[in-house]
């Protein structure tokens, strides 16, 4: 398996919510992981950052952000010029797409937990 330093964008600290579960899936997986979230704290052992941090070698952003809140991040993701971007239910978004596709970045509607518990990730 190939390690696919993720990025985990919405992440919580909230272990019923499901971006704790995939930062704890992921890792568990031997995959690298960032996260950002509202709050600071920890998942797992990788640190949750509440602001946005230098992003290099990205192959997948999995969202966690609802279509409104995604908006102050196009530019960072589209920078960061990841292999793909997982939009987790609830978190779809056509315009988002449209700029991926412009941006020739792959996307997804598929849910991260999923993927990985199917070998799919």
């Amino acid at each position: 398996m190939k390690n696919k330093k993720t990025l985990v964008l919405g992440a919580s600290i909230q272990p019923d919510k499901y971006s704790y579960k995939a930062i704890s899936m992921l890792a568990e997986r031997g995959h690298s992981v960032l996260a950002i979230g509202q709050k600071a704290g920890e998942v797992a052992r990788i640190k949750i950052h509440t602001k946005a941090i230098p992003l290099k070698n990205i192959d997948t952003v999995t969202l966690y952000l609802n279509p409104v809140r995604q908006r102050d991040y196009y530019n960072y993701i589209i920078d960061s010029k990841p292999k793909r971007v997982v939009f987790n239910p609830g978190t779809e978004n056509p315009e988002f797409y449209q700029l991926l596709q412009l941006n020739a970045i792959k996307f997804e509607v598929a849910c991260t937990l999923v993927l990985l518990a199917t070998n799919q990730y």
